[in-house]
């Protein structure tokens, strides 16, 4: 039998990895910081509901006190802001030879390259939509794109091992040799995302607003203009087109773009985004700082102003403190910004 795989991280992207890859029988084993969550997926099963596939597993879970042993595949998916806590975390429990791979949002693979060396790091894009509901329970709203690769652009055999193991879950799932080209694209797009949570509408509604097109397309231009100064040339995927974005790129071009993206997201039973559940459900932070904030830091080392990036984090921020609430106003402020 192949190593056992362990997804430090048994939420929304993580469970149904895990899911999946238990039901085909490959070994795998989910660590969470969520008790009755752990015991619920060791003991009834994770039940994946929605309109992909529903049906219920049993997987081997563990709270971080109660793993043992040492692993040479890691998957991690915990939010952008809990990378650092669980790599230290997952460092004992590396087998020689290992690899950490970020299932992740955002650009953690260069603190997890920092933690565990680049050559235990490998990166992953994920766009299939998906909410943790409960103890034991998944969405899964909608497939989307599913890309594995090196951080240094190699194909390796454990990279292939992977994309096999990934196409268990997803068969369209992309094997590439420029990861970064994703995770760029997906940034772009997430910015987009997070200003949707400024307001209780859904990702469609907001997409579709005419009125609010012109931050949206702002802030993906703002990303893919820091994309360039990095040597990165995005991806598109799942109606996301980043050339669209791009300096002297024509306004059709992104209006198309965000016409686009409202048509994939109103074919998914996951209407809001999981940076929405984390203000309005979970009443927790969300990864706006190692999203967000990031790029507009990475852009300021090149000397980029980005006025809606800047502005974002802060609306967000606000909502998060208490200080506003997710509604129209709140992205008009977020609009104010390019008039």
């Amino acid at each position: 039998m192949p190593d056992e795989v362990l997804i430090w991280g048994a939420g929304a992207i993580g469970g149904i990895l895990g899911a999946y890859w238990a039901r085909a029988g490959h070994p795998v084993k989910m660590v969470d910081i969520v008790p009755e969550h752990v015991e619920a997926c060791r003991t009834t099963g994770l039940k994946i509901e929605g309109p992909v596939e529903e049906f219920t597993q049993v997987v081997p879970c563990v709270t971080p006190d109660e793993l043992t042993g040492a692993y040479g595949r890691v998957v991690l998916a915990v939010k952008a802001q809990a990378t650092e806590e669980a790599v230290q975390a997952l460092l004992p429990h590396l087998a020689q030879d290992s690899y950490i791979l970020s299932a992740q949002n955002g650009l953690n693979e260069r603190t997890i390259a920092d933690l565990a060396g680049r050559e235990r790091t490998m990166g992953a894009f994920v766009n299939y939509g998906a909410d943790w509901v409960g103890p034991g329970r998944i969405l899964f709203g909608n497939r989307g794109a599913v890309v594995v690769g090196e951080i240094d652009g190699s194909i390796r055999s454990r990279t292939e091992e992977m994309h096999k193991l990934l196409q268990v879950f997803e068969p369209d799932a992309v094997l590439t040799d420029d990861i970064w080209a994703y995770l760029w694209g997906k940034l772009g797009y997430g910015a987009m995302l997070f200003a949707t949570a400024l307001t209780p509408d859904s990702m469609t509604a907001n997409f579709a607003d005419p009125a609010r097109g012109p931050a949206l397309i702002g802030l993906a231009r703002e990303v893919m203009r820091t994309a360039v100064a990095e040597g990165v040339d995005p991806k598109p995927f799942n109606g996301f087109e980043p050339s669209a974005f791009m300096p002297g790129a024509t306004e059709a071009a992104a209006l198309k773009s965000i016409a686009d993206l409202a048509v994939f997201n109103s074919k998914t039973a996951k209407t809001h985004t999981g940076i929405y559940r984390d203000l309005a459900v979970r009443k927790r932070k969300t990864e706006v700082d190692p999203q967000v904030e990031t790029v507009a830091e990475i852009a300021a080392s090149h000397g980029l102003d980005t006025p809606l990036l800047r502005r974002l984090v802060e609306l967000i921020h606000d909502i998060e403190d208490g200080r506003r609430e997710m509604s129209a106003q709140t992205f008009q402020d977020l609009t104010k910004v390019i008039r």
